[in-house]
């Protein structure tokens, strides 16, 4: 395993550091509201222009959208540097790709994961891209830039709406085979948060389970893009977060209550078999995908157990 990596604390206090916590957020936030409204309307139009059916252009602007969502998130990233001192400590960037295929899978603790995902690794591989519920497309500029960068927008019907309409999942499937096969052509990274929500100390207790510091993964969502997409994926970056608070939340990253971030990245070899084949249908698959994510979760568990030992 590669030695652990990442910028220590700033060598230099700058003057954002001197501000006292209820100044540094709502300033925070300022900054984040104003990047993306520099940002977004950037990505937005140049999105509106690839509908033109004119095919070098459209192939043009699909390279263009990422790397202006870069420059956002290189934005934001800078901001996290400029209003904190948190120490991120990283393991496993030396060997990624910016032009690779690959199904990114993380455990999920808050929404910090995201903005600390989006920084390391920024330009080290192709843009993430979630799976989000359909009715996030109505976030005010930040549903359009979603639409913008191709993130798949998902219905995700209960279980009660699919018992009346079934047909509700067959729209699901097909919308995650589009996006894909669309993916397959172009570099690209599929976030997927296998635990399908972030870890609280109630849904862990609800749960049970064989994990001390995760909820059960959920295998369909990340075995159905294996089977879509494994013959063009590169590897799958298993991806492990901790941090030394138990329940982060932005605030405490702006209001600097977050004194160290760990990430372990571990590029993972599809295994045999797995490219191509159908979870829903293939009994043998299903089993054998299932045994292979719960043995990178207990890793994942172990992992962390060492990690909260070592900050107690």
């Amino acid at each position: 395993m590669a030695e652990p990596t990442g910028p220590a604390k700033p060598a230099r206090r700058t003057p954002l550091h001197y501000l006292p916590a209820a100044l540094r957020v709502p300033l925070a936030a300022l900054g984040f509201v104003l990047n993306t409204l520099v940002h977004g309307p950037v990505l937005i139009a140049a999105a509106l222009v690839k509908l033109l059916p004119i095919a070098g252009l459209q192939r043009w602007l699909e390279r263009r959208l990422p790397a202006i969502a870069e420059s956002w998130i290189a934005v934001n990233s800078a901001m996290m540097d400029g209003f904190t001192h948190t120490r991120f400590v990283i393991e496993g960037l030396e060997r990624l790709r910016p032009d690779g295929h690959y199904l990114v899978l993380a455990n999920h603790r808050s929404w910090v994961d995201i903005p600390v995902l989006q920084k390391i690794f920024n330009r080290r591989i192709p843009l993430l891209r979630f799976f989000l519920k359909r009715q996030l497309i109505w976030v005010p500029v930040l549903g359009l830039c979603w639409w913008a960068l191709d993130f798949p927008f998902m219905q995700r019907a209960t279980k009660s709406q699919l018992a009346k309409r079934p047909e509700l999942a067959g729209r699901d499937l097909a919308a995650t085979r589009r996006a894909c096969e669309k993916f397959s052509h172009i570099p690209s990274s599929i976030m997927n948060f296998v635990e399908g929500t972030r870890f609280t100390p109630a849904k862990h207790a609800s749960q049970g389970g064989n994990y001390r510091n995760l909820l059960r993964p959920r295998a369909g969502g990340a075995a159905f893009v294996l089977g879509a997409m494994g013959d063009s994926l590169d590897a799958v970056l298993d991806v492990t977060v901790h941090y030394d608070r138990s329940q982060p939340s932005l605030a405490d990253l702006f209001a600097d209550r977050i004194g160290t971030v760990r990430v372990r990245v571990v590029e993972r070899p599809i295994p045999d078999g797995f490219a191509g084949a159908n979870y829903e249908g293939d009994r043998d698959f299903r089993r054998r995908f299932q045994a292979w994510l719960n043995q990178i979760w207990l890793e994942k568990d172990a992992c962390l157990d060492a990690w909260n030992q070592e900050s107690a």
